[in-house]
């Protein structure tokens, strides 16, 4: 349920009304945008009078929420969440542009790739130290080492870092990371879920191979529960029976997710398309439907990358396409 109040209403008159809420066992979540200021309920809402709810003085309107997630809900936050990464922001008009290689191999690999993306314009870095592969007997990462020279990277060129955890019982070598990633496999591990809910780390969403946007919402709504609402999702592609491509990129989901939800989206054309010749033009049409940010893998030499190779870009290719996203972003948003 979520009542929205008069634009008169005071401090103490919307503390007050919490109270009472909080009083009944219900969850109070506050949302103050430009123009309504919104007191969102979670919990066992069918004793509430509605009609002695709306006869207040203070109340504009009330209505019920049959979706199951809530915080997440455009209709709880309905101004667009903005979120700041060490100063990188994302979301409401704010486009983020992430970048570097889908693996950490070399100390040279990453410093080299980083300051090159950051000087193409790229404002937060990328890189796997820990990765979740099909076949056992592939490169899994470097770890702990990856994670080190991620820092190294981010110190000398500044940029934030994004990496991808995939056991909750490494959270603390992610201290330093910036944004944590939950892989596609991982959206549903509702374990994870639940103890990056209880940090303030920005945590980057991924939709599962063959997942649903409201179960991708749902989802985020695990982490939310806890207190923690630093959350991106990503578009990065579904399982169709499409072989051509690695996975299908499903455009619409953009434009229906902010439909849905407050939260940034970004998409990963690397991964939906697994193919490097078509990273440009999905990078782009994800912007042009409304993106809120584009994550890219982007290695030196991709013949000879440890891992998803085909995807990468090359650096130039990468400055090239970071220029044009810039572009139709600007387009976009006039």
């Amino acid at each position: 349920m979520i009542t929205v109040l008069k634009n008169d209403t005071t401090v103490e008159q919307r503390e007050s009304l919490c109270k009472w809420f909080e009083d009944m066992g219900l969850s109070t979540y506050v949302s103050e945008g430009e123009y309504h200021t919104i007191i969102g309920l979670i919990g066992d809402t069918s004793k509430i009078d509605i009609g002695l709810l709306e006869s207040l003085s203070i109340i504009e309107s009330v209505k019920r929420i049959s979706e199951p997630f809530k915080k997440a809900n455009r209709k709880f936050h309905v101004e667009p969440s903005v979120i700041d990464v060490s100063g990188a922001k994302i979301g409401g008009g704010n486009l983020m542009i992430i970048a570097g290689p889908c693996s950490v191999e070399t100390e040279e690999q990453i410093l080299t790739i980083a300051q090159s993306v950051k000087n193409s314009g790229a404002t937060v870095l990328r890189g796997g130290a820990f990765k979740p592969r099909t076949s056992p007997y592939d490169f899994q990462g470097l770890h702990a080492e990856g994670i080190d020279l991620l820092l190294k990277a981010k110190q000398q060129t500044g940029l934030p870092i994004i990496s991808e955890i995939m056991n909750i019982n490494d959270l603390d070598l992610f201290e330093g990371v910036d944004i944590v990633q939950v892989g596609a496999r991982n959206m549903q591990n509702f374990d994870l879920l639940k103890e990056l809910g209880h940090t303030g780390k920005v945590v980057l969403l991924k939709r599962g191979l063959a997942n649903t946007l409201k179960e991708l919402l749902m989802s985020a709504e695990y982490i939310m529960a806890g207190g923690n609402e630093n959350i991106i999702l990503c578009e990065r592609g579904i399982r169709t029976f499409e072989t051509y491509t690695r996975n299908t990129l499903d455009l619409s989901a953009i434009p229906a997710l902010h439909e849905l939800t407050h939260l940034p989206v970004v998409v990963d054309p690397s991964h939906a398309t697994g193919v490097s010749r078509f990273v440009e033009a999905m990078a782009l049409a994800g912007v042009a439907a409304g993106a809120d940010g584009i994550m890219i893998e982007v290695h030196n030499d991709p013949e000879h990358a440890l891992c998803d190779g085909a995807q990468s870009v090359t650096p130039d290719q990468f400055s090239r396409i970071a220029s044009k996203i810039k572009k139709v972003h600007e387009e976009v948003t006039v």
